[in-house]
């Protein structure tokens, strides 16, 4: 028997029988929703996870602390360890593989003034050639991260945020100011606390150089670490900070000096996120530690891939229950068409077609049903992240989907591999009545009524 014609009759018994098909279609679509639904759920979780911890830092970025946290494979703290960081230390790591980039980081005090308005503020202090490579984010009105190599004027990278706390010191009330950076005229001296001579009154022993600054603006508009920052290159740094270090007495000098030698912090950028594991084994194999965003995914996701399996469990229970129902179709169906079967043996009809044409009813009924019930999928999804507000809040408290996150996501590989489950669940499905069909004696068949 030709394959069109086992389509054609299989098609038309699927017909003859409206109501059965539609209630056994209809648990393929409840399941095939079910599952859809399930695990777009969790991969929209596992999404918005992301999504959080990417406000904190991009996934390829290595981060080496002076004090230096760090955390088990559950994310619990493990303990602190004290790491000198160097220049020597900075080579040893530009020659690890997949190391696209390494900047020290110095955080350096400093006094902003504007008028009579001025603000004490910490300054990162790294290798400006680095910000493209370590994913700094865009500037505003065209700006750059070309270094400045002026003694006189410094160049900050900086977010607004961080502009609120300016304060006029001569006023009863300590008087705030919010400063533009991009209008306002912003200068800059060195205020290290650690370093800063003083007499018994407390009062500064040193003449404090101001410098003028520009501002080069960060374009955020989300709430970040970037938001609130200030960067500097650390050659402008450098010329600055032995300018100040020069007026400093000797047993100051010495204190002073030792932030250009040693850092509180290295950044690393890897070359993709797959590399950044073996950076950091790397990086412990030098004896010091490390850490990066995946030391905090790792717990998240492994919660993440649970949730997903959980809810598709309970998709795959309402598959579960749809094949039964296929099986039971088709079953019912033999008993109904037993003669029919006799008279297809007996006109010369091989005992494959026979199964054949009971497979494919089966294996139609879940591409049907897997098909309607990825088309709902899409509009209950469209549902969820446009009325799920509540579920999706009670997911934010676990760090899942909130604040703007989509509360399911169907990814373009869900609909074929759930349609490819349906028609998989009907082929299995039908395979026992299939075979039980190809058992039937012709001659009994054709006694049958």
């Amino acid at each position: 028997m030709k394959i069109s014609d086992l389509m054609k009759m299989g098609l038309r018994n699927l017909g003859r029988r409206k109501a059965r098909t539609a209630l056994t279609v209809v648990g393929i679509v409840i399941g095939t929703i079910s599952i859809v639904v399930m695990i777009s759920i969790g991969i929209g979780m596992n999404q918005s996870f992301r999504e959080n911890l990417m406000q904190y830092g991009s996934f390829t970025v290595i981060n080496m602390e002076k004090n230096q946290i760090s955390f088990d494979e559950n994310g619990n703290y493990s303990g602190e360890k004290k790491q000198k960081l160097d220049d020597k230390l900075i080579e040893k790591l530009k020659q690890i593989p997949h190391v696209k980039t390494v900047s020290p980081v110095v955080n350096l005090s400093v006094k902003l003034k504007t008028g009579n308005y001025e603000s004490n503020t910490q300054v990162n202090v790294m290798d400006a050639d680095s910000f493209e490579d370590l994913e700094f984010p865009k500037l505003k009105n065209g700006k750059t991260y070309q270094k400045s190599h002026s003694r006189t004027k410094i160049k900050l990278w900086v977010g607004t945020e961080g502009f609120f706390g300016f304060t006029n010191p001569n006023s009863a009330n300590y008087q705030r100011k919010k400063v533009n950076p991009e209008k306002d005229r912003i200068t800059l001296s060195v205020y290290d606390e650690e370093s800063l001579p003083r007499d018994e009154k407390g009062n500064i022993k040193i003449n404090l150089k101001d410098y003028s600054t520009e501002m080069a603006v960060f374009n955020t508009e989300t709430f970040n670490e970037y938001s609130y920052g200030f960067y500097m290159d650390k050659d402008q740094f450098i010329n600055i900070f032995h300018d100040y270090v020069k007026q400093l007495p000797i047993d100051k000098r010495k204190k002073a000096e030792k932030k250009l030698k040693e850092y509180e912090a290295i950044k690393l950028n890897a070359d993709s996120v797959e590399d950044v594991q073996n950076i950091q084994e790397a990086i412990q194999k030098l004896g010091y530690k490390s850490s990066s965003m995946s030391d905090f995914t790792k717990p998240i996701e492994n919660f993440s891939k649970t949730i997903q399996m959980v809810l598709g469990g309970v998709g795959a229970i309402s598959m579960l229950v749809a094949a039964i129902s296929i099986a039971n179709t088709m079953i019912m169906s033999i008993y109904e068409r037993t003669k029919e079967i006799g008279v297809m043996k007996v006109l010369g009809c091989h005992i494959g077609d026979v199964k054949k044409l009971f497979l494919f009813e089966a294996a139609m009924m879940g591409l049907i049903g897997g098909i309607i019930g990825i088309t709902m999928s899409y509009i209950a999804s469209y549902a969820l992240n446009t009325f799920g507000g509540a579920l999706g809040s009670a997911l934010n408290m676990f760090g899942g989907a909130g604040g703007g996150s989509k509360l399911s996501i169907i990814p373009l590989w869900l609909p074929f591999v759930a349609a490819g489950f349906a028609i998989i669940i009907g082929i299995v499905s039908g395979y026992y009545p299939a075979s039980r069909a190809t058992k039937i004696s012709a001659i009994e068949a054709m006694k049958n009524e």
